[in-house]
């Protein structure tokens, strides 16, 4: 059975820079509110989905699921 694992991507347009994260806190440990267009807290009120994106003037926000395969 496999394991699926939220993970999130962050791409900022002007900077043409992808990053992958495993929660929304774990983004501005990296990026600062200004680098992406969005604060943490308004982040987290936009309630990311799977497979939606969002975007801000600065970045393309979107979550979705990383499957892995289970140990044998």
């Amino acid at each position: 059975m496999a394991k699926e694992t939220k993970v999130i991507h962050v791409h900022l347009i002007f900077k043409k820079t992808s990053r992958f994260f495993g929660s929304i806190s774990a983004i501005y440990s990296e990026f600062t509110a200004e680098e992406i267009g969005i604060t943490e807290e308004t982040l987290r009120h936009k309630g990311l989905s799977d497979g939606v994106s969002f975007a801000t003037k600065k970045a393309i926000i979107q979550q979705g699921v990383l499957i892995r395969s289970a140990r044998k």
